[in-house]
């Protein structure tokens, strides 16, 4: 492996992607759920006060900690501009294949010269594995919690799914009750999400996006 894929990586405390969860060197747990957008000024006071104190109750039923993240980045319109290239390219009537040519260049132009941002918002939601500090096992053991007798500290993959899925369906529906519509990501969608928040500079394989109603 190349030197500089290995100090990269050093600083990736991703393990491995495994079953929708992001599973952490330290034998922890992560779920992301994309989440979709309200337009909060465009509502009524009456609706505004309705979506503060049900995310207000939201918030107050979790017994857990839950990273809130909006990722900006600059939109990437490269597919869209190619398509229509193509869309002129088939076109027989000169005059619909000239305003599509100026069209091209104008949005190309247009997004180049102005700062047009996407953004994007996930909810992470954690389940952190139990560490025993040094020296800590064996007065575990003294208290019947270490051994054999005392069954094992370190629980599976499995039971900390569970607990990782219940935490999840917690958080989705209380964000359902915000009136959000949420979607926990699956195994290749956590995939290209890392890739790209690693690899800005880089085209997006695709985008990610709410499923539509």
């Amino acid at each position: 492996m190349p030197k500089e894929a290995q100090s990269t990586q050093q600083f990736v405390d991703v393990k491995e992607i495994r079953d929708g969860a992001v599973i952490l060197k330290n034998g922890s747990l992560r779920k992301v759920l994309l989440v979709s957008g309200i337009n909060f000024e465009l509502k009524s006071e009456e609706e505004q006060n309705i979506i503060l104190y049900a995310y207000q109750s939201f918030l107050n039923s979790l017994d857990f900690s839950a990273q809130f993240v909006v990722h900006s980045r600059r939109m990437n319109i490269a597919d869209y501009l190619d398509k229509l290239r193509n869309r002129g390219d088939q076109e027989t009537n000169e005059l619909l294949k000239n305003q599509i040519s100026e069209y091209v260049e104008f949005i190309r132009s247009f997004v180049e010269s102005n700062e047009i941002m996407s953004k994007t918002f996930f909810v992470v939601v954690p389940y952190d594995s139990f560490t025993v500090p040094k020296g800590g096992k064996k007065l575990l053991g003294f208290l019947g919690f270490g051994g054999k007798q005392g069954g094992t500290l370190e629980k599976t993959f499995e039971q900390k799914m569970i607990q990782l899925n219940q935490r999840t369906d917690q958080v989705t529906n209380g964000l359902i009750q915000v009136g959000l519509r949420v979607i926990p990501l699956n195994d290749e969608e956590l995939i290209e999400l890392f890739y790209n928040l690693y690899n800005p500079e880089s085209t997006e394989k695709k985008d990610l996006k709410i499923a539509e109603q």
